[in-house]
């Protein structure tokens, strides 16, 4: 059986998709940007500070799902500059204490409404 998630805290999705899907003891959450929910203005010039608004959407959501970021086991990363690589994960490795998850970063050609970072995630409900 899997149960749609969708919180007010995150940004709304720009086309047919969730937020997040939860299934089988899985909560599968769509790639965030970093978009504000409070206003639907993405966060850029510092990528920081977009770093961090993605991983405040995806903690919304998880919070949501009654989660957090200790339930996730795997994550991907897509930036659009593997020079932000470091700072990225600077800002990554606040929100996660030790038994980290899996993970890939990748470079992409582009991301939606032209941000630098999107990353999803996939939790457990343990």
């Amino acid at each position: 059986m899997k149960k749609v998630i969708n919180t007010n805290n995150a940004p709304a999705p720009i086309g047919p998709y969730s937020q997040a899907v939860a299934a089988n003891g899985f909560l599968f959450v769509s790639g965030q940007i970093p978009s504000n929910p409070a206003n639907g203005e993405v966060v850029s010039g510092d990528i920081k500070a977009e770093a961090k608004q993605v991983m405040e959407n995806i903690q919304a959501i998880l919070t949501e799902a009654g989660l957090t970021f200790s339930n996730i086991v795997k994550t991907s990363i897509f930036l659009t500059d593997m020079g932000n690589f470091a700072q990225v994960n600077e800002v990554y490795g606040t929100y996660f204490t030790d038994q980290f998850p899996a993970r890939e970063t990748v470079q992409v050609a582009a991301l939606p409404k032209s941000v630098n970072v999107e990353i999803s995630v996939i939790a457990i409900n343990s």
